[in-house]
């Protein structure tokens, strides 16, 4: 069903308009948008893997919820800004245009319904300045919008102590933790028989990557002709779960924080865009 990894009752577009108008406090409710892509993720991975996390991760956390807070998951964004993968089969990209204002039309549609609270949860790294832009845009047009774009790994989790000081250094697609959680999450499309390891050159320059990470702009074909970028060899479906258990945890907290809290508001016809940045800068 189209509702996935999410409880159906939290998901939003099972309910009718009349039943999304008549909402109760839309202002605080969250609606959380799941941002993932469809990308080559090696030989063992499928190619949805950033959505699988990132909506996978999210459903858990809403169904972690106590019902007294409000919140509902939109259906994810299956198609990113992939083209560091499209040497390989399967990535199917948007450029960056594309995906900007389609993050910023949906943005749109959840403040026409009268939400003002939305969480981009992004699971693709090669997109976060995208989400971070549709934020930007959607805040400036509307004053009284609260929308946060995040990542889905970047709130705590225990990943890390299942992995190398190496892979944490260096890993960055299709690697130990990735794996891990897919093992968890839909284990039917890990193919571990097919999994090898793969590592990039040490950025030469301490100064300008101070982990060795690569530090300029990067295709994964530039690393080999795996795909993968880290070590998918210890993995474990028991530490999948536990780094799911972990992330849900953290997320559901994050939302329970996110419906709570108050933040700045603007008047919207002094914060529009159609003023003028020193008029913007004056109120």
């Amino acid at each position: 069903m189209l509702h996935g990894y999410c409880p159906p009752e939290r998901f939003l577009s099972y309910l009718t308009w009349t039943q999304i108008a008549d909402l109760p406090d839309k202002a605080n409710t969250v609606i959380v948008l799941p941002a993932g892509s469809t990308e080559q993720h090696g030989p063992h991975l499928p190619c949805a893997v950033d959505t699988i996390i990132a909506a996978g991760v999210m459903g858990h956390a809403l169904a972690r919820l106590p019902a007294s807070v409000p919140a509902y998951a939109l259906a994810p964004i299956t198609y990113g800004k992939s083209d560091e993968h499209l040497h390989f089969p399967g990535t199917v990209t948007l450029d960056g245009t594309t995906l900007l204002e389609t993050v910023t039309q949906i943005g749109e549609s959840v403040y026409r319904m009268g939400f003002r609270k939305l969480l981009i949860v992004n699971g693709h790294g090669g997109q976060p300045q995208v989400m971070e832009m549709a934020a930007r845009e959607l805040r400036l047009r509307h004053g009284d919008y609260v929308v946060l774009p995040h990542f889905t790994w970047r709130v705590p989790n225990v990943a890390g102590q299942f992995m190398t000081d190496r892979e944490k250094r260096l890993s960055m697609h299709a690697g130990h933790a990735e794996t891990a959680i897919l093992m968890a999450l839909a284990p039917h499309t890990v193919h571990m028989e097919h999994a090898v390891a793969n590592y990039p050159p040490e950025f030469p320059s301490k100064v300008l990557s101070g982990d060795g990470r690569p530090a300029c702009a990067w295709t994964a074909r530039d690393f080999g002709t795996s795909g993968v970028i880290g070590d998918p060899l210890p993995a474990t479906p028991e530490q999948g779960q536990a780094i799911l258990d972990s992330l849900a945890q953290s997320w559901a907290q994050g939302i329970q924080d996110l419906f709570a809290m108050h933040w700045i508001e603007r008047d919207a016809q002094t914060w529009g865009r159609s003023h003028h940045i020193g008029d913007i800068a004056s109120t």
